[in-house]
């Protein structure tokens, strides 16, 4: 009986990952435990362990494809079954199959089919619409080999070829939507894949001949590139040849793609290279279109609808006030070298949020509470997300009950949360369960924002760039360091009093910070 090996849990609101690096292939043994492939999402890389003992069956999402969670990655067959499996017994079979044997083996082979299907498309994805073929009918294609790309209302699958051989047919056509596990077309395989271009002529024979070549080639030119990676060096002009692939072989990856297109020196590569690899005749001004009108893709539809109901599912609305961060300044440059000689970490004013929210929080419990269908849910504890730039996006790692943390303790596990962040080394775990949040746009340079909720956390507070302002001060106009704040939080649950005594709260605690000291 084989054992299935799925996409694991990807963390809150991430719904898709990219299959980065397979560790074995079809046949090779593994032990429970033991790492099978790579995933890497927009926040973290993921190692799926194998869930049994075996040896691995068929891959069914290649490197470069993009799955969702809970689709099928492969299936692993026991030790006792594997031995039998075909794979290692196919090469002598082809060794005995002589030309003059052609005819005895095209009862089993020449006439094998195997019919390519929609793969799982994840919890609550009944269907999909076929936006890409990567392949036509008549083309040579290899095992997991990509075939074609399907959009759903949460993800993009790549669909590999389950056999080498032949694309035969196509049922499926681009545009067309497909149900779950509906027919998308046919291969067929073994003598008769290889026999079957030859009757359309010379043409289909040298394409058929030459389709081991990337396999034998290492050094990477020959390389078939992730179609992922393929659609978006055509989408932005970028020539694949200056970009370098980290996939198996020298593959270009989709993440390879995106650091070039990061690359400084990407723009400039990639202008120069445009003209040479496909030179255009000049365009007339006038015939220059203005405007150009591109159909957004069912995955972007869906983000669309999916924020608007996320504004429509809760009543969002946002308070500000202003916080004089002088004393606050004054305090971290007085002690700043001497809490960092003791305590080994940078004094930042993270810390000062952090312990000004968890004092506001107990104050005005709901902010730190979520509704969870008729009841409201109150936690007797803070696990505060702080939210962190890495050059794959925003992440927002957990600090778990921050409010029995020190100043060293809360810079330490920012400082270590953000590091591991930098490093795309945060596990799923690290990123839930959070019961609020602080978002810093300052260090961007906003000055003033209405940071969305994190559902089903029912408060955000979003802190601002520290601008000098002036300021009236006992009578007196005087030049201070100010910073906006703003505090997201659900009307459903937290009443307009209880937003603004918490936003108050935190003001208080920030312009004189002994309060912090004497829990006040």
């Amino acid at each position: 009986m084989t054992t299935e090996v799925r996409v694991p849990t990807l963390g809150e609101s991430v719904t898709e990952a990219t299959v980065a690096t397979w560790f074995k292939k079809p046949g090779d043994p593994v032990a429970v435990d033991e790492m099978l492939c790579e995933l890497e999402t927009d926040k973290v890389t993921v190692e799926v362990p194998s869930p049994t003992t075996g040896k691995l069956g068929d891959i069914v999402a290649a490197e470069g494809e993009t799955v969702g969670v809970d689709a099928l990655l492969a299936t692993i067959a026991p030790a006792t079954e594997a031995g039998s499996e075909q794979p290692e017994e196919r090469p002598a079979e082809s060794k005995k199959s002589a030309p003059d044997e052609d005819e005895e083996d095209a009862d089993s082979d020449s006439g094998a089919s195997v019919d390519v299907m929609v793969p799982t498309l994840g919890e609550s994805v009944s269907e999909a619409t076929v936006s890409t073929w990567f392949k036509k009918v008549g083309d040579t294609v290899a095992q997991d080999e990509m075939l074609c790309e399907l959009e759903t209302d949460k993800v993009s699958v790549e669909v590999p070829s389950p056999a080498a051989g032949t694309l035969s047919e196509i049922v499926a056509d681009e545009g067309e939507t497909v149900e779950a596990s509906a027919k998308l077309a046919v291969i067929s395989s073994g003598d008769g894949a290889k026999s079957a271009p030859a009757k359309s002529g010379a043409k289909s024979d040298a394409k058929t001949e030459a389709a081991p070549a990337p396999s034998s080639d290492t050094s990477g030119k020959d390389v078939e590139n992730a179609p992922s990676a393929e659609k978006l060096m055509a989408e932005k002009g970028i020539d694949p040849a200056t970009v370098k692939g980290t996939g198996r072989d020298g593959r270009i990856m989709k993440e390879d793609v995106q650091k070039a297109i990061a690359s400084p020196s990407q723009p400039k590569t990639s202008e120069a290279a445009e003209p040479a690899s496909t030179p255009r005749a000049p365009v007339p001004a006038d015939d220059v279109a203005r405007e150009e009108r591109v159909k957004m893709t069912r995955l972007r539809q869906t983000i669309a609808r999916r924020l608007k109901d996320a504004q429509n599912a809760a009543a969002i609305l946002t308070t500000y006030n202003e916080v004089d961060m002088t004393e606050i300044m004054a305090l971290r440059g007085e002690y700043k070298e001497l809490f960092e000689k003791k305590h080994g970490v940078k004094l930042g004013f993270m810390s000062f949020f952090t312990k000004a929210c968890c004092h506001a929080l107990r104050e005005v419990p709901e902010v730190n509470a979520e509704i969870d269908g008729t009841d409201i849910v109150y936690k007797n504890f803070v696990h505060i997300g702080i939210a962190a730039g890495t050059p794959q996006g925003l992440v927002v790692p957990v600090i778990r009950d921050v409010d029995a943390m020190s100043f060293a303790e809360i810079e330490k596990s920012i400082a270590e949360k953000g590091k591991r962040a930098r490093d795309g080394k945060l596990s799923m775990a690290e990123m839930q369960g959070g019961t609020f949040t602080i978002s810093n746009g300052g260090v961007y340079g906003s000055l003033m924002s209405s940071p969305i909720l994190n559902p089903p956390q029912s408060g955000i507070l979003g802190m601002h760039k520290i601008q000098d302002r002036p300021m009236v001060v006992n009578g007196e106009i005087k030049i201070r360091p100010m910073m906006y704040l703003a505090l997201s939080y659900d009307h459903r649950i937290v009443d307009g009093k209880g937003a603004v005594t918490f936003l108050v709260r935190v003001k208080e605690a920030l312009e004189d910070p002994r309060r912090l000291l004497m829990d006040l």
